[in-house]
């Protein structure tokens, strides 16, 4: 089987069949175990995840009704043994060899990192893009409710900013910032704090021969900085800005590098 939650919770078999669950608190339970998979969880660990600080007073009992959900919808005829197990002090869903498609995202991250260090830019592409295709919607779509879950999606979505940062660099170390440009734009408007995406899109626009489109970004970038938390630009931003300014390709060049 596969797991995959960097997107709504959904389980694929080997057939390709997709399968998912409708119950919310049984779902919050498979999501904790697969967050935490191979680790035992202890009731108590599952219980805030599915009540909060209000669990019901026959919480025990309804956890191992949910259990027992989870592990009818995770059987399989061609399983001997299911992979949701009782061991003291929780439960543990033994992983095997089924994938989650989280561990194949941050393996493949890890690997761009290791190409970006090297400097071998098209390995590290492909390795950035196959692990954001793994990407099918926000992480466990909107199940939100207790400290595993929401450290976890958190996690994951700061994974998913680096693993974008690193595309965008290694684009543009590649002369991609044509293309470059059309994905940078949206970037910045969904995460207008977050100045990389900024810095490289003056840089993709300034090489695509769009100085004072590279500028606008600049003055829109430092209005939401002043605006969101009263701040100036960054350094490497304000740097940028000066170096396109008085058209200094050589400073301009060394940036991406």
């Amino acid at each position: 089987m596969k797991y995959e939650i960097l997107g709504p919770l959904r389980v694929r078999d080997d057939n390709g069949d997709c399968s998912s669950i409708s119950a919310r608190k049984i779902e919050t339970v498979l999501a904790v175990l697969l967050i935490r998979s191979d680790q035992v969880v202890a009731p108590d660990q599952l219980m805030t995840e599915i009540w909060a600080d209000c669990p019901p007073r026959r919480a025990s009992a309804g956890l191992h009704v949910y259990i027992s959900q989870v592990r009818k919808f995770l059987a399989r005829p061609e399983q001997d043994k299911n992979p949701v197990v009782t061991q003291p002090p929780g439960y543990l869903l033994r992983k095997g060899s089924d994938e989650i498609d989280f561990h194949e995202f941050l393996k493949l991250m890890n690997q761009g990192r290791s190409h970006m260090k090297e400097r071998h830019f098209d390995e590290a592409s492909d390795c950035l893009e196959r692990a954001l295709n793994l990407w099918y919607g926000p992480v466990l779509g909107d199940l939100r409710n207790g400290p595993i879950i929401d450290g976890f999606v958190t996690w994951m979505m700061e994974s998913r900013m680096e693993c974008l940062e690193m595309l965008g660099e290694a684009h543009l170390q590649l002369g991609r910032h044509r293309e470059l440009v059309g994905r940078l734009y949206p970037l910045t408007a969904e995460n207008p704090l977050r100045e990389s995406f900024y810095r490289q899109l003056m840089l993709a626009l300034y090489r695509s021969e769009r100085q004072a489109d590279a500028l606008k970004v600049y003055q829109s970038a430092r209005a939401v900085l002043n605006d969101e938390l009263g701040l100036e630009p960054c350094r490497a931003l304000r740097d940028l800005h000066q170096a396109i300014l008085v058209d200094d390709g050589g400073q301009l060049e060394l940036r991406a590098s």
